[in-house]
């Protein structure tokens, strides 16, 4: 029996190896004769290195950034073995797991370190990068990360803007002639599990800047501030990116991406599972084994189970999905090939148990699930 372990990461939690490392082990103890590929999957949040290079001939690259409050730390990115392809994950320079909750200030922190990751890229000789924008803890629209590649945000009297999103409202010009001309020759591919656009209810700051520490008023003036700056760049870059689906992904990053580096947003699990070759997998699989923290009807929009779902689904592939906790309106799963959906916890119990016991409960679930297929195919044996 062939049996593809694609797991998402359990936030907060278990790392996507973690997760398919916990579930393989179970699955071969109860049925060691089974042919498991552990697959690591990520939608181009955290996880998305671990998932290239579980799948694909890399190496990592370690250089020193900006962190998100603009102080120096290592971050790694990967090159492919054809040495011309990187591959950035934002959450390593950019990230909210690289700040303490008291640290965390959407007004100041900068997407630089991103930056510095394209640009040694691009020292490296490579011509295509894949960066994946989940997981960032910034709101400045991208800015940071336009700096670090040459590109200048003026205020009224000629001088450079601070770092972070909370001084967009000086904005008053853009200076993109020094900014690295390999950009021209390079194509970049912005993973993004997300339509949002820059501004407004449904945009950056609103959506997301809570969660990256930003307080009511803070949201407001952040949000004001994406509009100065949504105004600035179509006035001097000729670029209307407002309301583009996607441009307020990663706090403003990918309006960024599209209005200075003609980079191209594209779903993030699809631009992935195209990446690792996940096609090639699932075609000769007898059962898909899948995951995350949680379920819910936000699954259906472009998230990782989904893709793998419709992936599987094309050729009649049944699809069993292992969650922390299931969510409301999750019926729309079953009608994208899900064949069943279990949640791991085996009694009432706090989140922090739960997060603790994650893999042991991961592994339960999965002898139970595998002891069953097992009496299945053997009353399947005695039929014949």
């Amino acid at each position: 029996m062939n049996i593809v372990v694609a797991p998402d990461s359990f936030k907060e939690c278990l790392s996507s190896k973690k997760v398919a490392s916990a579930i393989a082990k179970s699955i071969l103890n109860v049925m060691p004769s089974a042919e498991v590929f552990q697959i690591p999957i990520s939608d181009g949040g955290e996880g998305l290195l671990d998932a290239i290079l579980s799948n694909t001939e890399g190496k990592l690259v370690s250089i020193e950034v900006l962190n998100p409050l603009a102080k120096p730390i290592r971050a790694v990115y990967a090159i492919l073995n054809d040495k011309k392809t990187a591959i950035i994950e934002m959450a390593k320079a950019s990230g909210l797991e690289l700040l303490s909750e008291q640290e965390k200030n959407p007004l100041i922190t900068t997407t630089y370190g991103t930056g510095q990751l394209i640009k040694d890229a691009l020292d490296k000789g490579c011509t295509k990068i894949i960066i994946g924008i989940g997981g960032s803890a910034t709101n400045d629209g991208g800015k940071g990360l336009i700096k670090a590649l040459g590109g200048k945000f003026l205020n009224a009297n000629g001088e450079e803007l601070p770092e972070g999103g909370g001084n967009l409202n000086q904005l008053a010009s853009i200076d993109i002639s020094d900014l690295d001309k390999r950009i021209g020759d390079c194509e970049i591919l912005v993973a993004c599990d997300v339509s949002n656009p820059l501004t407004g209810t449904n945009g950056a700051s609103w959506v997301y800047g809570k969660q990256k520490g930003g307080s009511k008023s803070d949201l407001e003036l952040l949000d004001a501030n994406l509009v100065q700056y949504a105004k600035i760049i179509k006035r001097d870059v000729h670029k209307d990116i407002e309301n583009v689906p996607g441009a307020g992904a990663a706090g403003g990053t990918g309006a960024a991406i599209l209005a200075f580096l003609n980079g191209k947003l594209v779903n993030g699990i699809g631009l992935i599972l195209d990446t690792i070759g996940m096609e090639d997998f699932v075609k000769k699989a007898d059962l898909v084994i899948t995951g995350e923290g949680k379920i819910d009807e936000q699954t259906l929009h472009g998230k990782t189970i989904a893709g793998i779902a419709k992936m599987a689904q094309q050729y009649h592939v049944p699809v069993i999905i292992l969650t922390g906790k299931i969510g409301n309106r999750i019926e729309g799963l079953y009608k994208i090939g899900v064949s069943a959906i279990y949640a791991i916890a085996n009694q009432p119990m706090s989140l922090d148990n739960a997060i603790k016991d994650a893999p042991i409960l991961l592994q339960e679930s999965t002898a139970n699930i595998m002891r069953t297929i097992k009496a299945f195919r053997k009353i399947q044996g005695n039929e014949q």
